[in-house]
């Protein structure tokens, strides 16, 4: 990327599907964005346990899931945490750009709330999607087509990159420069003063 100032990016946030999907092509990639990560020096948060696309590293899993063991084993380092909401916030804090890989509702919740933490100027992190086999197609399409009739901005659709590789992917996360909205930048965020180093929500005007 000759030209370019590159985003410094050592964790990843990865939200993928508890389910392994119809297409083993999701499997494949899963691990080849693993491999690729690895090989960029990359470390990898994700959402715990060892169901389907879900992998390894660290885990910030909430503690009900850990009943009866019911999502598998974490690989790597685990958090556990009360909450879903509390996981959430820890893997903002936590990760420096965020990848969605084919998933349900589960998946696309947490990528529409970091969309819509970065619009809200919480965060200026990179976020994007893996579009394997034209997976997300639908859903580009939907954003598209919401921009269009003006309930996005141009600019807060810039917040969504998309990429059909795990390299050309990282690449472009690397590339990001967030654009605040001149309006929501003068929202101020304050962090809490707990010592468990959550992030207070608060907005302060």
């Amino acid at each position: 990327m000759e030209g370019v100032s590159v985003r410094k990016i050592k964790k990843i946030c990865v939200f993928c599907g508890a389910n392994s999907g119809k297409d083993v092509a999701f499997v494949n990639a899963a691990f080849h964005l693993g491999e690729v990560l690895g090989k960029r020096k990359i470390d990898l948060v994700y959402g715990g346990g060892k169901l389907g696309l879900m992998g390894q590293v660290l885990g910030i899993i909430p503690s009900a899931f850990t009943i009866n063991n019911l999502v598998g084993e974490t690989c790597g380092k685990e958090i556990k945490v009360a909450t879903m909401q509390e996981r959430l916030v820890m893997m903002m804090e936590l990760s420096d750009a965020f990848i969605a890989l084919p998933g349900g509702f589960g998946t696309l919740e947490e990528l529409f709330q970091m969309i819509s933490w970065a619009q809200l100027n919480i965060h200026n992190k990179p976020i994007g999607v893996l579009n394997i086999n034209g997976f997300f197609n639908g859903l580009l399409s939907f954003v598209d087509h919401a921009v269009k009739q003006e309930f996005i901005t141009p600019r807060a659709r810039k917040i969504l990159i998309s990429a059909t590789t795990a390299d050309e992917l990282v690449d472009k996360l690397q590339a990001f420069r967030f654009e605040p909205d001149p309006a929501l930048s003068k929202l101020k965020w304050s962090p809490s003063s707990s010592q468990k180093e959550k992030l207070d929500l608060t907005l302060r005007l």
